[in-house]
C-alpha cells in the first residue's frame, strides 16, 4: 500500500514536495533516473543497507546530535569536492532526522545550491516530522537547529519496512512527535493512543500507518499555509521550547524523549492559564508515559529548573524579553502566545522540579 501527500513549495507552482508512505523504497530509482546522485548517510545506515548505499557515491557522517554541526557540514562539503560533486549534482539523504537535516542544509548551500535533493527517511521521527516541511538546520554550541534554511526536498520516501531495524528507543522517540500532532490538530489521532501500551500500538500495522499518514498530512496542511513559520507553523513547536532546553542541559535524552517531557510541561502551563482541564493534563501525561517516554526530567540528573529556563531563554523563538510559546486549548487544538521570560519562569518552575 502506498499513499502520497503533496506539500506545496513557494516559488515552484506545480512542483510540490512529495511524501510517499508505504512500500516507498522501490520508487527511489525512478526519482533518480537521469540524475547524478550522491548519498549522505551515517555509519549505522551504511552497515544496515550496504547494497543500497553502495550503489552511489556517498558521504558518511557521525552518529548523534553532537555531529549535527557546522563542523560536520564543512566535512561534507570537502567530501563532495573530493567526489567531484558540482551544482548539477543531486543529493539524497538516507537516514534519520540528523542525516536529513544535514543533507537539506548542505544541498541548499553547497555551491549556493545543487540541482535538487530528496530523502529516504529511515526513522519514525524523520518520517513524521524531521524530513517533512523543509526546515533544515544544524546545532550551534548545543542550541538546537540554530543555523538553518527553509528548503523543501523534492521527495521524501517513508518505507514502513525500514522501521523494522530501528531500535525500540528510537521508535518510542518518534511517537512523541505523533502524539504532538494529535494534540495540535487531530483529536482522533491522539485518542488512537489512549488505552494502549507502546507494544500494543507498534504491533498494530494499521495504527502505525495511520500515525505516519495523519502526522504527515497535518504537517503538510500547516506548511502549505505557512511555509516560512511566520504564523500557524509555529504550532508545530508544541513542547519543543522546553524540549530543546532539556536536550542541551542533560545530554541524555533523544529529541523525542525531550519532546515527551515538553508536552507534559506545556499541558501543565496550559492548565494554569485556564486553557485545559486537569483531566486533559492527566490524559497527556498518561499517553506519553504509556508510550514509554519520560514525563519529567529524571531527578538523579540534578538539573535545576533555573538551568532549564536559562537554556530556554536562549531559544531561537525568543525576541528581546519574550518568547513564542505553544499552548494547548483542549485536546486537538493549540494556540501560540508570547510570554515574557518572567512569566515563563513563574508558570513552569514547579513543573520542572
Amino acid at each position: 500500500m502506498i499513499e502520497e501527500i503533496s506539500v506545496p513549495r513557494t516559488g515552484r507552482p506545480g512542483e510540490p514536495s512529495r511524501v510517499v508512505i508505504g512500500d516507498a523504497l522501490a520508487l527511489l530509482d525512478g526519482w533518480l533516473e537521469g540524475r547524478r546522485a550522491v548519498v549522505i548517510t551515517d555509519s549505522n545506515l551504511k552497515a544496515a543497507y550496504p547494497e543500497l548505499v553502495g550503489r552511489f557515491p556517498h558521504v558518511v557522517i557521525g552518529l548523534g546530535e553532537r555531529h549535527k554541526t557546522l563542523e560536520t557540514v564543512g566535512e561534507v562539503y570537502r567530501e563532495l569536492l573530493r567526489l567531484g560533486a558540482d551544482r548539477g549534482s543531486y543529493l539524497v539523504g538516507i537516514g534519520g532526522g540528523i542525516v536529513t537535516d544535514v543533507t537539506g542544509f548542505v544541498a541548499s548551500t553547497y555551491m549556493r545550491g545543487v540541482s535538487g535533493f530528496g530523502f529516504v527517511a529511515t526513522s519514525l521521527l524523520a518520517q513524521v516530522d524531521a524530513s517533512v516541511g523543509g526546515k533544515n538546520g544544524v546545532n550551534l554550541d548545543g542550541y538546537k537547529n540554530f543555523v538553518g534554511v527553509f528548503n523543501q526536498p523534492d521527495f521524501v520516501l517513508c518505507d514502513r519496512k525500514m522501521l523494522d531495524t530501528l531500535p525500540e528507543r528510537e521508535l518510542r522517540a518518534g511517537l512523541a512527535e505523533v502524539v504532538k500532532c494529535g494534540l495540535i490538530g487531530d483529536r482522533s489521532l491522539f485518542e488512537l493512543f489512549e488505552g494502549r501500551t507502546f507494544a500494543d500500538f507498534t504491533a498494530d500495522p494499521e495504527a502505525m500507518h495511520r500515525a505516519i499518514t495523519a502526522s504527515v498530512g497535518l504537517k503538510a496542511r500547516v506548511v502549505a499555509a505557512d511555509e516560512r513559520e511566520r504564523g500557524d507553523r509555529k504550532l508545530l513547536n508544541l513542547g519543543h521550547t522546553l524540549a530543546h532546553a532539556v536536550e542541551k542541559c542533560t545530554g541524555r535524552y533523544l529529541h523525542g524523549e525531550a519532546v515527551g517531557i515538553g508536552l507534559c510541561v506545556a499541558a501543565g502551563v496550559s492548565r494554569k492559564l485556564g486553557l485545559v482541564t486537569e483531566s486533559d493534563v492527566a490524559r497527556v501525561v498518561r499517553v506519553v508515559g504509556a508510550m514509554g517516554l519520560p514525563t519529567a526530567v529524571a531527578p538523579e540528573l540534578n538539573i535545576s529548573a533555573e538551568q532549564l529556563l536559562t537554556a530556554a531563554a536562549s531559544d531561537k523563538k525568543r525576541e528581546a524579553t519574550s518568547i513564542s510559546y505553544v499552548l494547548m486549548e483542549g485536546i486537538g487544538r493549540a494556540v501560540c502566545r508570547r510570554l515574557t521570560l518572567a512569566d515563563l519562569n513563574t508558570l513552569t518552575t514547579d513543573l520542572l522540579v
